[in-house]
C-alpha cells in the first residue's frame, strides 16, 4: 500500500524510511523493544506493529502480533514490559492489555483479512474481560493488578480513556464475527460517563491526580469520549500550558521537556475536532526531532534542545509519526480510526453512573 505523504512536511519516502528503522530494531521473535536491548510493552509494541503495517510490512506487523498472542497469559493479560530474555516487570498494566482490540480493529480496516480477526478473536476476548474485571461500580477501571492478582487502588485518566476507545474496538471485531458482548456496550458506556463527569467537575475522585501529564489533558478527546464543542473546550483550557511555539507539547507543564509521541497523540485530538491547521503545525513541529536514520528522538529539552532521556531513539515514538502522517493524510482505511469517533460502534449512556454511592 502507498505510504502516506504530508506535502512540504514529510513525504511517502521518509515515511518508509521510519517503518524500515522500526522494522530494522524488531527481533527475530516478532518482539518490538523501544530501542536495542531495550523492554517492550504491549501498547507500545502494537502501536509500532500498526506502524509497520502502514508502512507495507505486513509480514513483519502480524509477526508482532504472534509474538503477544506467545506471551499472553490464561487469565488473558500482559506483564508491563518484557526483555528479550523474559519478564522486566510483572505487573499487569489494564490499558497496555486492551490495547490489542485497537491494533487487531486497524489490521481488519488496512488488509479486511478475516481469517486474521478469527484468529485474533480469542486473544482480545480474554484481555478485554481481563480489563473489565477492574472496572468498579461506578464505571472507572483500576489501572493495573499485581502479578499476584491484587488490584491496585486508583485509576487513571489517561488510561481509562485510552481503554474506552479500545473497548470500542473490542465491540467493533465482535460486531464483525457476530459476537454479542452486550456487557461490552455496557462497560463502554458506564466508563464514558465517568471520565465526562470527572471532566466537568463532578467526580472529582475518579482518578488518580494527575493534572501535571499532557496526556491526561489531551486524552479524553483523542479517545472520543469528549468531542465535539466539549472536545474543543477541553483542549482549549490548557492549550497555553502543553504547547511550545515551534517545538510541540510539553509531558509534563512544569517542565522543559517536548516529545513527539505526545505532539502527535495530541495533534490527533485537534483533527478530531477539525483543528486541522493546528494539527499540520504540531506535525511539522514533530519533524525537529527527525534523525538521519529515520528514527526519531524521544525527547528534547528547551532552550538547551538537548535530546532526552540521554541520546534516546524509541521505535514508539517513529509509530507516533507514521500514524499521525496517515491520519492527515487520509491514505489508508484506517487513517480516520483516531480522528472520525463515530466509525466506531457508539457510545451508550447509562443513568447510574455518576452515582458514588454506587462504588
Amino acid at each position: 500500500m502507498p505510504a502516506p505523504d504530508v506535502p512540504g512536511i514529510l513525504s511517502a519516502r521518509q515515511v518508509h524510511d521510519t517503518v524500515d528503522a522500526i522494522a530494522s530494531w524488531q527481533l527475530p521473535n516478532g518482539m518490538i523493544p523501544w530501542f536495542p536491548g531495550g523492554h517492550a510493552d504491549p501498547w507500545n509494541h502494537v502501536e509500532a506493529a500498526m506502524a509497520l503495517a502502514l508502512g507495507d510490512r505486513r509480514e513483519q506487523a502480524e509477526r508482532a502480533y504472534d509474538w503477544l498472542v506467545s506471551k499472553q497469559r490464561p487469565d488473558g493479560s500482559w506483564h508491563q514490559y518484557y526483555l528479550a530474555e523474559g519478564i522486566e516487570q510483572d505487573k499487569l498494566d489494564a490499558n497496555t492489555i486492551a490495547y490489542v482490540a485497537t491494533g487487531v480493529w486497524h489490521h481488519w480496516l488496512l488488509f479486511g483479512d478475516r481469517g486474521f480477526v478469527e484468529a485474533m478473536w480469542p486473544v482480545v476476548e480474554r484481555a478485554i474481560d481481563f480489563v473489565l474485571d477492574l472496572q468498579t461500580a461506578r464505571g472507572e477501571i483500576i489501572w493495573a493488578r499485581h502479578a499476584d492478582g491484587t488490584p491496585w487502588s486508583f485509576a487513571l485518566l489517561t488510561g481509562s480513556s485510552s481503554m474506552c476507545h479500545s473497548l470500542r474496538c473490542a465491540i467493533a471485531l465482535a460486531e464483525l464475527l457476530g459476537h454479542e458482548r452486550p456487557d461490552w456496550e455496557l462497560s463502554a458506556g458506564r466508563l464514558a460517563d465517568v471520565i465526562r463527569a470527572h471532566v466537568r467537575g463532578e467526580l472529582p475522585d475518579a482518578f488518580a491526580p494527575k493534572h501535571r501529564w499532557a496526556m491526561d489533558w489531551y486524552y479524553p478527546v483523542l479517545a472520543g469520549v469528549l468531542t465535539g464543542e466539549e472536545g474543543r473546550e477541553r483542549l482549549e483550557s490548557r492549550r497555553d500550558t502543553f504547547l511550545v511555539e515551534d517545538l510541540g507539547v510539553r509531558c509534563v507543564s512544569d517542565r522543559p521537556w517536548i516529545t513527539a509521541a505526545e505532539t502527535c497523540e495530541c495533534l490527533l485530538a485537534y483533527l478530531s475536532i477539525g483543528e486541522r491547521e493546528l494539527a499540520i503545525t504540531l506535525f511539522e513541529w514533530a519533524q525537529g526531532l527527525r534523525a538521519d536514520d529515520g528514527h526519531y528522538w524521544t525527547g528534547v529539552v528547551f532552550p538547551e534542545m538537548v535530546h532526552f532521556p540521554g541520546d534516546e531513539k524509541t521505535t514508539y515514538t517513529a509509530a507516533s509519526i507514521v500514524l499521525a502522517a496517515d491520519a492527515l493524510a487520509g491514505t489508508s482505511k484506517a487513517s480516520s480510526l483516531f480522528v472520525d469517533h463515530d466509525l466506531l460502534p457508539p457510545l451508550i449512556t447509562t443513568a447510574d453512573v455518576a452515582d458514588p454511592s454506587r462504588d
